[in-house]
């Protein structure tokens, strides 16, 4: 019989008899709802799957006492689950991606090539993108370009903190600085920050070639 909801929290405490078993079932049900979840996706295979089902114990476990009951205790825990297996993924991906190789694309031709109904707005976008270069080049510190760089083409910031061999507090503060810096500079040369979110409303990554 599959427990309830409420069960599930009494049988994974520390002081219950039964928690070993309780955790293997557990374990179970979680690598069942990741292959389902996870079905189709790159790198999620059977060893990727199982490191996440352990991963995710932990993290319910530590999660244990948020638990209120709104869902079941299954749903809640495959959440966690999956969003475990998620952030693992983009780590994978990113682990063979560098800073180096992001900075070797070239700026000059972002998206020139793509047709668009829209050229006025293609071109806008264009002299914007090229502009966006000139200034984070004039204006940014080296490593203020290479945090930038690097979130705007999505890397996570633990990544980019292991890759500059920095914590991810000072990431934080060098991307700020970064985007404040190029907002001052683009307000100084006439553009407003609607202008420019106009422009990169529909990319998430306006440095790519």
């Amino acid at each position: 019989m599959t427990p309830s909801s409420h069960e599930w929290p009494a049988r994974l405490a520390p002081a219950c008899i039964d928690r070993d078993a309780a955790l293997a079932e557990l374990r179970t049900l979680l690598i069942k709802g990741l292959h389902t979840g996870l079905s189709g996706r790159a790198g999620a295979d059977e060893g990727f799957i199982e490191d996440v089902a352990q991963m995710s114990l932990v993290r319910i476990l530590d999660h244990l006492p948020s638990f209120e009951g709104r869902s079941a205790f299954t749903t809640w825990a495959l959440a966690i689950a999956l969003r475990v297996a998620f952030i693992e993924l983009r780590r994978k991906h990113w682990n063979d991606v560098s800073l180096d190789a992001l900075k070797e694309q070239n700026p000059d031709h972002a998206d020139a090539t793509e047709p668009s109904p829209d050229p006025l707005g293609q071109a806008s976008r264009a002299s914007l993108i090229t502009m966006m270069h000139r200034l984070i080049q004039r204006e940014l510190t080296p490593l203020q370009r290479d945090v930038l760089l690097a979130e705007l083409n999505a890397m996570p910031q633990d990544e980019i903190a292991t890759q500059l061999g920095r914590t991810r507090n000072t990431i934080y503060k060098l991307g700020h600085d970064a985007r404040r810096a190029l907002k001052r500079a683009f307000e100084a040369a006439g553009y407003t920050a609607a202008d420019v979110l106009g422009v990169f409303a529909e990319t998430s990554n306006p440095l790519s070639s």
